[in-house]
C-alpha cells in the first residue's frame, strides 16, 4: 500500500491563509447583490439564466484550488511502500548440502541431490519468520545465500545448486565451519545448521570434529542428515554407448555424522528414501522460535511534480474561464 508523506509539511500552514480568502469572497459576494422589494415574481417565472451564471464563481474556485496545490508542491510529497518494524517468532538456520558427484545417484528420486533440493525447498517455505541461508560444499564450500528473511531468492538459489561446478570430494568440516561462520555473530536464541550428505570427509583443511567443535563454541546445534540407501545405489555415468548405470555402495560415516550432532545438541538422521528425507524436515521444523526484528522498508519517489500539474491545470481553467467565456478584462 503506497502512502504518501511530506518531506516539508511546515509548509502546510499557508493552507491556512486560504480560509480568509474564502470567506472574503463569500461576504464580498453576499454584499454585491441588492435587495429589491416587489409585488410578484409573475414577471420573473420565463428569466433566461446565462451559463455565465454558474461559471461565475470557477475562476475563484480554480485559484484557490490551484493555490492549494502549489502549497502541497511545496511540502515534498512522497510516496512509499508502508514501512515499519516488525517483531516475528523464528530462529536462525543454515543449510549445508553436499553437492558432490556421488549426490546424482538415484536410490532417491529422481536422484539424491534433487529429492533433497526439493525438501529442503518445501522447508524453507514453510518457515516464513525464520532467517536461512545456503552452504554448498564438495571438495571445497562457499556460501550460496547468506542468512536472509528473503526466502524468494534464497529458494531461487537453491533451485540452481545442480548446476554448480566444483572439485569432486566430500569436505564435511569445511562445509559445516562455513555454516558456523555465518551464524556466529547471530543475535538469535537458538542457531541451527542443517547438514546433509551421502558421503566420508575425505578433502577440505578442516576436520569435522574442529568445525563440530567451533559449532559448540558458539552454541550451535548441528542437524546431520545421511542420505542414500542401505546397500548398493543406481549411478548414472555417461558411455560412449549412452547413459548407463553403475552401482555404487552407501559410504556415509554414520558414527562422524551421530557425533557432530550429539556433540552440538541435535540429532542425526537417516533418509533412505523421499518419504523419510521429507519426515526428516518434519521433525526438525518442530524447533523452538526466538524473537526477531525485521524492519521493512521501501525507497522513497518525490510525488511533487503531479501536484505542481494540478496547480497549472486549475490556473488555466480559470484563466479561460475568466477571459474566454466570461470576457474579463484583466
Amino acid at each position: 500500500m503506497n502512502v504518501i508523506k511530506f518531506a516539508n509539511p511546515g509548509y502546510l500552514w499557508l493552507l491556512l491563509l486560504l480560509l480568509p480568502a474564502i470567506a472574503w469572497y463569500i461576504f464580498k459576494q453576499y454584499r454585491s447583490h441588492a435587495a429589491l422589494t416587489i409585488s410578484t415574481f409573475n414577471g420573473f417565472n420565463t428569466k433566461i439564466i446565462s451559463y455565465r451564471y454558474y461559471l461565475m464563481h470557477v475562476p475563484f474556485v480554480g485559484r484557490i484550488l490551484a493555490m492549494a496545490f502549489i502549497i502541497l508542491a511545496l511540502a515534498r510529497p512522497q510516496s512509499s511502500n508502508s514501512w515499519q518494524n516488525v517483531t516475528t517468532e523464528g530462529i536462525d538456520i543454515m543449510l549445508a548440502t553436499d553437492i558432490s558427484g556421488s549426490m546424482l545417484a538415484e536410490d532417491l528420486k529422481p536422484n539424491r541431490l534433487k529429492a533433497a533440493i526439493n525438501v529442503a525447498t518445501e522447508f524453507v517455505s514453510g518457515r516464513p519468520t525464520d532467517r536461512m541461508g545456503l552452504v554448498v560444499f564438495s571438495a571445497e564450500s562457499f556460501t550460496q545465500c547468506p542468512l536472509t528473511s528473503d526466502h524468494a531468492v534464497l529458494v531461487n538459489l537453491f533451485q540452481r545448486i545442480d548446476a554448480i561446478k566444483l572439485q569432486d570430494g566430500t569436505a564435511i568440516g569445511m562445509g559445516l565451519a562455513t555454516a558456523v561462520a555465518r551464524l556466529k555473530d547471530s543475535k538469535a536464541k537458538s542457531k541451527v545448521v542443517i547438514l546433509l550428505t551421502d558421503g566420508q570427509n575425505n578433502a577440505g583443511e578442516i576436520a569435522p570434529e574442529t568445525a563440530s567443535n567451533l559449532a559448540k563454541t558458539f552454541g550451535i546445534r548441528v542437524y546431520t542428515i545421511g542420505v542414500g540407501t542401505e546397500g548398493k545405489a543406481p549411478y548414472p555415468v555417461q558411455t560412449a554407448f549412452g547413459m548407463q548405470y553403475q552401482y555404487i555402495d552407501a559410504s556415509i560415516d554414520e558414527p562422524l555424522l551421530r557425533s557432530i550432532a550429539e556433540s552440538t545438541g541435535g540429532r542425526y538422521f537417516r533418509a533412505t528414501d523421499n518419504g523419510k528425507l521429507k519426515n526428516i524436515y518434519n521433525e526438525i521444523d518442530l524447533l523452538e522460535k526466538t524473537k526477531l526484528d525485521i524492519k521493512e522498508v521501501s525507497k522513497k519517489t518525490e510525488e511533487y511534480l503531479r501536484f505542481a500539474l494540478w496547480a497549472a491545470f486549475f490556473l488555466l481553467l480559470e484563466g479561460v474561464v475568466r477571459y474566454a467565456l466570461l470576457k474579463k478584462i484583466p
